[in-house]
């Protein structure tokens, strides 16, 4: 594959460029009316209790229930009696899901978060189940995560934290190269790869892009490029493209062939962008200097989750750790203080928004 379409208003990981929110006409409308939205949350941690919980108070509209539990066909029904749930990109929205939320009565789906390829838009269409999203929070959030684990396996932080923890202050294994006057290759020019971009930019890089559709705020320093010159010419590549059909194992053996000898390759996107397999075939033929992962396609069961009592047998994950020149981070990307409290308000407006019928860009649809 040597190239990927990218729709026209989606960008960085299924952003779109606009949020739609109307938070004072929508605030008031339910300030006159008693009606109480109910919303279940799956798949919470603490910190989405707090953050939510912290936001409430400025949208009393809204009722709010968490469960630790993970959205999935056996456990949507949980759901009867509420009007939304709230999913996160790790649950499970396929089909047995949907049919399960639309037997329990769920009108609407929120995910917290801007992907959306884990749900049945389709069936959830048939059945009058509306999806709202969460299109942009921090998307310097994401992009200064990317830059961490670039720097990182450029650097090898990683190595150098566990050698002085050991009181072995030796330089041995540890010598990167600088990434001023380097090539950075992003993939992607959506909120997020445009951060990533101007921080490449502020490091003294000289920034190339792909994207189907180009982002004339960069164009003053960043040069648009076909994917296949990106891929021969950048020391540093950084994906940040949502995941479609197009775009399913863009990073593969042959696209990693095109590559210089010696490139940093990251990614803060969806981990279906990368075929895993090749990955590794490359990383063993010391393609890369290093590679940086805040997702990958084996993440599911791992993510937010502590497995470090268990043994992962025929982990791909545990095939990745095993290479000291790769770094991965348990999709922490979005991971701030920042982040948290756009997602939180984002999303509650959009269940008032659902409920007050407006139309806004944050409505996906089959």
């Amino acid at each position: 594959m040597s190239s990927a379409v990218l729709p026209a208003n989606v960008c960085d990981d299924g952003m779109s460029e606009t949020d739609g929110t109307e938070s004072g006409a929508v605030q008031n409308f339910y300030k006159e009316e008693s009606y109480i939205m109910k919303i279940l949350f799956y798949d919470t941690q603490s910190y989405d209790k707090e953050s939510f919980s912290r936001e409430a108070k400025n949208y009393p509209g809204v009722e709010m229930e968490f469960l630790k539990t993970s959205l999935a066909p056996r456990t949507a029904a949980l759901a009867k009696g509420h009007d939304a749930v709230c999913a996160f990109v790790n649950s499970d929205v396929g089909t047995g899901t949907v049919e399960e939320l639309h037997k329990a009565g769920v009108r609407l789906i929120l995910l917290r978060c801007a992907g959306f390829n884990n749900v049945d838009l389709p069936l959830a269409q048939k059945y009058g189940i509306e999806i709202r999203r969460v299109p942009g929070y921090s998307p310097e959030a994401v992009a200064e995560h990317a830059m961490a684990l670039a720097l990182t396996v450029n650097r090898r932080m990683h190595k150098a934290y566990t050698k002085v923890r050991e009181n072995d202050f030796s330089l041995n294994g540890l010598m990167g190269f600088n990434f001023y006057r380097k090539t950075a290759g992003i993939v992607g020019t959506g909120k997020i790869g445009a951060a990533m971009a101007r921080i490449c930019h502020g490091f003294g890089m000289k920034v190339i892009a792909y994207d189907v559709y180009e982002n004339d705020s960069l164009k003053d320093f960043v040069t648009y490029v076909t994917l296949d010159e990106l891929l021969a010419q950048s020391d540093l590549i950084s994906l940040h493209c949502p995941l479609m059909d197009s775009t399913y194992h863009m990073i593969n053996r042959e696209t990693i062939a095109k590559m210089k000898d010696g490139v940093i390759l990251v990614n803060t996107s969806r981990g279906g962008l990368v075929k895993t397999e090749d990955l590794i075939e490359g990383i063993r033929a010391r393609k890369f200097f290093g590679v940086g992962l805040d997702v990958y396609e084996e993440e599911t069961p791992n993510v937010f989750e502590d497995r470090s009592d268990e043994i992962l047998e025929h982990s791909t994950t545990a095939r990745l750790l095993s290479f000291p020149n790769v770094m991965i981070t348990s999709h922490q990307g979005f991971f701030t203080q920042e982040a948290l409290a756009a997602i939180a308000q984002t999303t509650l407006q959009n269940a008032l928004d659902f409920e007050a019928g407006l139309e806004t860009g944050n409505i996906v649809k089959a």
